[in-house]
């Protein structure tokens, strides 16, 4: 099943923030939220409301992915010793699509699902066709030589609003990444505040 390429749009407007960093981002330019009654006041949220919209922007910044697959990520995450929300962030970063994006493969999360399910990548030389793929320390990432002319990739590697973070070793004259380790919280480069803290508290309500 696919989604629209507008939906990472719809996310930022309801958000009222730019959550990827995006210049062509609606919120550029109206920071108020979609629909007729877009510009109304809004009211103090509760914390549940608080928490819910953490949930739902850090699960919109992952390529909006299924409630049902990230509640599995947050499950992983609790059984794990230390931090929930660390672990919890770990495992978001160490998604398949999530590194062909943070690799600057593609220009944008919603282009790295796409990308890894039409065959343009492959873990340790082998084709995987599965963006929730989680990787391991070491494992290495690379663009089919066929794909690497793509204009979606040409464009790509050429955008300057996001680096590579550190924990993420890319030669963009091979098309390969490797991911060197599990980042932290602090290491992860987002554009806005992110509250994994908040979603923990939400599904643990």
């Amino acid at each position: 099943m696919t989604k629209r390429s507008e939906a990472k749009y719809k996310i930022d407007r309801r958000m009222g923030q730019n959550i990827w960093g995006r210049p062509k981002s609606p919120v550029n330019r109206r920071e108020y939220g979609p629909g007729q009654h877009g510009q109304r006041r809004k009211g103090k949220l509760s914390d549940y409301g608080v928490q819910l919209r953490a949930k739902q922007k850090l699960k919109g910044y992952y390529a909006n992915i299924s409630e049902r697959q990230f509640r599995g990520i947050y499950e992983e995450a609790i059984r794990l010793k230390g931090d929930s929300g660390a672990h919890l962030i770990g495992l978001l970063e160490r998604r398949l699509d999530t590194v062909v994006y943070r690799a600057k493969f593609v220009p944008t999360v919603f282009a790295a699902r796409q990308f890894i399910n039409h065959g343009h990548i492959k873990v340790n030389g082998r084709r995987v066709t599965i963006p929730s793929y989680r990787l391991k320390v070491g494992e290495t990432v690379e663009v089919k030589d066929k794909s690497r002319q793509l204009a979606l990739v040409l464009e790509a590697t050429g955008l300057p609003e996001r680096d590579v973070p550190d924990y993420i070793e890319v030669d963009h004259s091979k098309m390969t990444a490797k991911l060197a380790r599990i980042p932290g919280f602090g290491d992860v480069p987002y554009p806005v505040q992110m509250e994994p803290h908040l979603v923990v508290e939400y599904y643990s309500r």
